[in-house]
């Protein structure tokens, strides 16, 4: 069984150190993701319509919103991965136009291989997780000195022309419709998974509210809710005290184990483990 062997979160977004044995479901991410091999063999992401191999050597790298999956073969050994999600607003802080980072394009691929400076810093990161948990700060260095690596070797980030402005112009591309559909998706989850429902909402056929949808969000209502859920639910896991029983309810599902299930199947880990590993430290820069 796949566990969480370090989980931190701040204002950053949050890193994850995972053993892996399992693959995980089709899911996407508001973040900029990178994935780096800690440990044990190699395995795979499928990031689009890419199968990108994941080694000592190369990391691969996912763009926000971009639909992937991991995928492991059962007969091969376990996987620890160090898994970044970052907050586009934090990486802006660096620099303005890292701000792209929140929109699709910022990795021009979908691997990259790692520099002597990435892979130290990578393994630093997962070390200190695992032996001192409740190192905020000197965490949160090294997160920014990896992230900084990892930018200025994958990206065009001295060419970068999005800023700030450009990606709310693209915002603005969304159709209106499906901008109140998705208002009403992040505000009422529970009621979110019935397409038919939101469709009509908008005023569209269930077809053509398909079709929007992906036209503007590149994904389908289903990835998305399932995405607007997972963040949710890890803001409900690591945040607040209510129970499983409660969070579930709240975000839809129809049964606890509905949900206990939702959530591993995109995180790798139980809720119940994601909120013990996830407490073992306080929050970074908090």
């Amino acid at each position: 069984m796949s566990s969480a062997l370090g989980i931190i979160h701040g204002t950053f977004g949050r890193v994850a150190l995972l053993d892996m044995d399992r693959s995980l479901v089709r899911h996407a991410h508001p973040h900029c993701h990178v994935l780096i091999k800690a440990e044990g063999a190699d395995t795979q992401f499928a990031v689009g319509d890419h199968l990108v191999q994941l080694t000592d050597s190369q990391a691969v790298l996912i763009n926000t919103w971009e639909p992937h999956a991991y995928v492991h073969y059962p007969e091969r050994p376990r996987t620890i991965i160090l898994a970044l999600y970052i907050e586009p607003e934090w990486l802006k802080i660096f620099r303005p136009n890292w701000a792209a980072s929140g929109a699709p394009g910022f990795f021009e691929k979908p691997a990259g291989e790692l520099s002597p400076r990435i892979r130290r810093l990578s393994m630093d990161l997962a070390a200190m997780m695992l032996a001192n948990p409740g190192a905020g700060a000197e965490q949160e260095q090294l997160l920014s000195d990896l992230m900084i690596s990892v930018i200025e070797r994958f990206t065009p980030w001295r060419t970068l022309s999005r800023s700030l402005a450009d990606i709310e112009r693209n915002r603005d591309r969304f159709d209106w419709r499906i901008r109140r559909a998705v208002m009403l998706m992040r505000a009422e989850p529970q009621r979110a998974s019935d397409v038919d429902a939101l469709a009509r909402e908008a005023g569209l056929s269930r077809a053509h509210f398909y079709r929007l949808f992906e036209r503007s969000t590149r994904m389908t209502p289903h990835v998305y809710l399932n995405l607007l859920r997972m963040e949710l639910a890890v803001e409900s896991v690591v945040h607040s005290n209510h129970s499983f029983a409660v969070v579930s309810d709240r975000l839809g599902f129809s049964a606890p184990g509905h949900f206990t299930r939702f959530f591993r199947d995109h995180a790798g880990v139980t809720p119940s483990e994601f909120r013990q590993v996830a407490r073992m430290g306080p929050p970074v820069g908090a």
